[in-house]
């Protein structure tokens, strides 16, 4: 009695949401914190309940004869008025020793009571089937089971796991602090088109500034890298484009076009060629320096300098290779300080032209998006208020302060092995299994769209928005080979990937660059807006220098404040020459627990555009090596550390053609193993479950608590 007290006590306290109802279910997970007292309550394991303060025993067919003097004649009292007015009477059988039913209009005699059957339309309502069910009186009788039910307990439900080069299985073990939701409105195809014109006009306009001012072509993933910098310091609403940065100009686009000037310089493969480089190299450096507005001093140098690498071309005989190479290094250290002073106003006009267009285009997507909800009878979004207490909450997707517009049709073809989306003309294509990998995400994640009506449509924005983004840059959504995230994920508890998009994400929860487009397939959204307090991650993120420092900075910020255990397992390409800053930081971090280098040539990564490519494509030889740091707190240490055995495991998961040795393996001998057992072998902490299928609400305003009183 005094468990079913407490149980009751529990299920009379007033919920704030529809997570808390359900969050009951979930295990009480203790977590220290270090600067608020949490109180967790003990966790009781309750019993359904019976609506009656007794339990009741199955009542027999046949019940036995009753004691005492029956009363006789009909019992009208005890009928309902419809029963009395269809003719129906309650009569004493003294045979049987029971009230029996006879109707004298029908001459039917029942010894159950007859069904009060409701008024319908037989013209409307033929079967009589939109009105409410007649409640049944007395007491309940015994349900029959079924056979499988009294051998084998209840029928488990068969749960659909999807095969491929992920797992979405895998639970999360990431608690971090409740969020507001974002106030980036719902995706639409005709805004999401509207908005990639406008970004491929920008990247036009910067190619064409570049190559009118400079003369020289964009720098090679310049824009991207761009879009990545200016998204570390953006106080924007737009998820692409940036739009309220400071400082305005970009150091890592004027870097890269500086970098670039005279003429973009490349690694010659023969002798012959890096001959030409020098010459050409001497020849573009007299060339702009005569025709700008250069100091006298520099002119001098410049022109000076060129005539003498000219004349040394002309009386060189039999060069080797170094010799033009060493005579090109010394040619730049001399020109390039007096290039750089000449053209610098004019590459910081190129970097404030493409800013400020990038702000006004996303002053104009905006508009045009806030027109769409207005016409929906949507309000436009409000600023995020600051939630009235913090609570520590299960890692949930990114959910939106607006309800979401109508959505247009989308067209969809089956060419082959690929799926075409096509939007007023526009198509889109995507590997069939991934569009299948995608299906199984939505199920997962999405809150407001149970029945797939909206799939389609926020399919075309996602790989809209990506085909976009990416361009030709195709590095920039480089995976790590699966052999490698499954033993990330066996040896170190990993669950959660950093840098990761719908398309290429191993995990169902990882964090992306787009809030709002792949809010629907799992994204948690930016990392750097990600509080974690407890968790395993793994973090490859693109090539930004910019970004990389800011990760870094981020992830020695939440080690710091966290007392739980929090684990970052870092890969990044070794550049040394010359170092980036993110990579001497993460060197000399306080955190840093060990690192490795798997040597260049001696793994592989895969295809930025594995969702389009051939799998024979899928595998990529690495051309640099790669430095992996394993940054942890204590408690981290003590749970994930990377010991001998642990880090043998990964390097060789590393190894080339691992991968293709594991779907061959797998093709000849699938394994079959309970997904419940494995979730419960590869998650390191054992209080953590996954969110349950049940505490997912329709319309979704608060966020999953753990059941942790602040």
């Amino acid at each position: 009695m005094m468990m079913n007290d407490m149980g009751k006590q529990e299920l009379a306290s007033p919920s704030t949401s529809g997570w808390d109802s359900v969050s009951m279910t979930m295990p009480q997970v203790t977590l220290p914190h270090d600067t608020m007292p949490i109180l967790v309550p003990t966790p009781i394991k309750m019993v359904p309940q019976m609506s009656m303060e007794h339990p009741v025993m199955p009542v027999p067919l046949m019940p036995p004869t009753p004691h005492g003097v029956p009363v006789p004649g009909p019992f009208m009292e005890d009928l309902p008025p419809e029963l009395v007015q269809q003719g129906w009477k309650k009569l004493w059988s003294k045979r049987e020793n029971r009230p029996y039913f006879w109707n004298k209009l029908t001459g039917i005699s029942l010894w159950e009571m007859p069904s009060n059957k409701p008024q319908f339309d037989p013209i409307t309502d033929p079967l009589g089937i939109s009105g409410p069910g007649t409640p049944i009186n007395g007491p309940p009788m015994p349900v029959k089971r079924r056979a499988s039910e009294e051998v084998g307990g209840s029928p488990v439900a068969k749960k659909f796991i999807l095969a491929g080069p992920w797992d979405l299985e895998v639970s999360t073990n990431v608690i971090l602090y409740e969020r507001p939701p974002t106030v980036i409105p719902h995706p639409h195809p005709e805004i999401e088109a509207f908005r990639c014109s406008l970004t491929a006009k920008l990247r036009n306009c910067y190619q064409e500034l570049c190559h009118s001012r400079e003369s020289i072509d964009a720098p090679k993933d310049s824009f991207n890298r761009w879009l990545m910098e200016r998204k570390v310091v953006d106080c924007g609403t737009d998820p692409l484009l940036p739009s309220q940065c400071f400082p305005e100009i970009s150091q890592c686009m004027y870097k890269e076009i500086m970098n670039d000037i005279p003429i973009k310089l490349v690694r010659p493969k023969f002798t012959g060629d890096a001959r030409k480089q020098l010459s050409r190299y001497a020849e573009a450096a007299k060339k702009m320096i005569e025709s700008r507005n250069a100091s006298p001093e520099s002119r001098k140098v410049v022109k000076w300098n060129a005539e003498d690498t000219f004349q040394w071309l002309r009386r060189t005989v039999g060069a080797t290779y170094d010799d033009f190479q060493d005579r090109l290094g010394h040619l730049k250290r001399q020109c390039q300080p007096h290039l750089t002073e000449t053209v610098k106003e004019s590459v910081e006009g190129i970097c404030l032209k493409i800013y400020h267009l990038s702000s006004e285009y996303g002053k104009k997507i905006r508009e045009k998006h806030y027109e769409l909800l207005k016409e929906n009878g949507i309000a436009e979004p409000t600023p995020p208020q600051h939630l009235a207490s913090v609570r520590k909450v299960w890692c949930y997707p990114v959910q939106f302060s607006t309800p979401c517009p109508r959505l247009p049709a989308i067209d969809y073809f089956i060419e082959r092995d690929q799926t075409l989306l096509r939007f007023q003309g526009d198509t889109v294509a995507i590997n069939t299994t991934h569009l299948h990998k995608l299906e199984q995400l939505y199920r997962f994640s999405c809150f407001d769209d149970k029945k797939f009506e909206l799939f389609l449509p926020r399919v075309w924005c996602l790989l809209k928005r990506y085909n976009t983004f990416i361009a030709n840059s195709e590095n920039t959504q480089a995976a790590l080979p699966v052999t490698v995230l499954e033993c990330l994920n066996r040896m170190f508890g990993v669950t959660f990937e950093c840098f990761a998009s719908p398309l290429n994400c191993y995990f169902r929860q990882y964090c992306s660059a787009f809030a709002d487009t792949d809010s629907y397939f799992g994204s948690r959204g930016p990392i750097l807006e990600l509080k974690a307090i407890s968790g395993s991650f793994e973090a490859n993120p693109p090539f930004s220098e910019e970004l990389m420092e800011a990760m870094v900075n981020h992830f020695e910020r939440l080690l710091a404040d966290s007392t739980e255990p929090l684990s970052f397992v870092v890969v990044l390409p070794e550049w040394r020459d010359p170092a980036p800053a993110a990579l001497l930081k993460l060197e000399a971090s306080h955190f840093k627990r060990r690192q490795v280098v798997v040597p260049a040539f001696e793994h592989e990564y895969r295809h930025g555009f594995q969702h389009i490519v051939a799998k024979s494509e899928l595998n990529v030889r690495s051309s640099h090596g790669t430095l992996v740091v394993w940054l942890q707190n204590n408690a981290g240490y003590q749970r994930w550390g990377p010991t001998e055995e642990r880090v043998e495991a990964l390097l060789e998961a590393f190894r080339p053609g691992k991968e293709r040795e594991r779907d061959r393996q797998e093709l000849l001998s699938p394994q079959r193993t309970d997904p419940d057992k494995k979730t419960e072998k590869i998650t390191p902490q054992p209080g953590f479950e996954p969110l349950p299928q049940a505490r997912r609400s329709v319309v979704l305003q608060t966020t999953p608590p753990l059941n942790v009183k602040n």
